[in-house]
């Protein structure tokens, strides 16, 4: 059960608010005035580059490292003025797990529950209740170090939950997992937020953001570039896309005509992949008549669809380049 909250200092919805925040290391600005608002229960996405200062600003939420410049809250307690505090209403978890492979599952969450003072007899109930919510009973007996990468991740997420965090930073808790252990995290996280607990969430897999996220900001050169939900980033790229990929080069030209009488904009080519797309406002006429069009005149078609933009689309407009890892 929750013990923070609304009646503890943040009632305007928000469990982890950061304004201005600066960082310097030597000579080297990693944030620069670094704005964010994390609504309470929910999952909030923090993207940007390697470099961009994500880390950084999870270290100062979670006071690891000092803040320079600017204030921040979490759980509705000043970060800076106190970090005890602070931690008593926190989970973190890493880019890698911090589980040891030699211990079971159930001995990993005791010894953890022992390290946050909850006793011998509690931290064993602790460890009972966190191995059924987290789908590890089967295996709670048997060492780490034979757990596959998802479960291992979940027993790490387990361990940050020893305390029923308010708050729960998760910095890129998928890096090097296969598909099926990323789903299995991704389960896991929704099941805490559905629980009450506020996920702030960084990651360089976009689509991972994108399933996840109710809002998202895009970190770059240690400042917020922009702040949305996942649609409303997507909507700053533009609308919805038609396109159609004809099988022969040769009718890329009729293509164009027909696109472009229903297109929002100049269509666009691309004659290696025999592909014709542009802007559209009303999705399925567009969509239809373009079909209705080709198929009259004869022009065999390879495929034809919508799309929306992607926050990948999103990435490479605010900062210029694509993501490193894309999934």
């Amino acid at each position: 059960m929750h013990t923070g909250g609304y009646a503890d200092g943040y009632g305007d919805g928000y469990a982890v608010r950061a304004e201005g925040l600066e960082k310097w290391y030597g000579e080297k600005r990693a944030l620069d005035g670094f704005d964010l608002a994390v609504r309470a229960g929910t999952v909030h996405g923090l993207l940007g580059p390697n470099g961009a200062g994500k880390t950084t600003a999870v270290r100062i939420l979670s006071t690891l490292i000092r803040v320079d410049g600017g204030r921040a809250t979490v759980a509705g307690l000043d970060v800076a003025k106190n970090p005890r505090g602070v931690r008593g209403r926190i989970g973190l978890t890493g880019q890698y797990a911090a589980v040891d492979e030699v211990l079971t599952g159930r001995q990993n969450l005791e010894l953890f529950g022992r390290l946050f003072h909850l006793g011998g007899r509690r931290a064993a109930h602790r460890a009972t209740e966190l191995l059924a919510q987290f789908d590890l009973v089967d295996a709670a007996d048997q060492g780490v170090g034979k757990y596959s990468g998802g479960m291992r991740r979940r027993l790490d997420l387990a361990a940050s939950m020893i305390l029923t965090p308010d708050v729960l930073f998760l910095d890129e808790p998928t890096t090097g997992l296969d598909p099926r252990g990323r789903g299995e995290v991704w389960d896991t996280i929704r099941d805490l937020v559905a629980s009450g607990t506020t996920v702030l969430l960084t990651t360089q897999y976009l689509d991972e953001a994108d399933k996840l996220a109710s809002h998202i900001t895009v970190i770059d050169q240690g400042r917020a570039i922009a702040d949305d939900t996942p649609d409303g980033l997507k909507n700053t790229v533009g609308g919805d896309r038609i396109e159609v990929v004809v099988t022969e080069a040769a009718d890329i030209p009729r293509a164009v005509e027909a696109v472009a009488r229903v297109s929002d904009g100049e269509p666009g080519t691309d004659e290696t992949e025999r592909r014709v797309h542009a802007p559209v406002a009303d999705r399925v006429a567009a969509l239809t008549e373009v079909a209705r069009t080709l198929q009259d005149e004869g022009v065999a078609v390879e495929d034809i669809g919508l799309r929306r933009p992607s926050l990948d689309d999103v990435f490479l407009t605010l900062t210029g380049h694509r993501t490193e890892a894309k999934a």
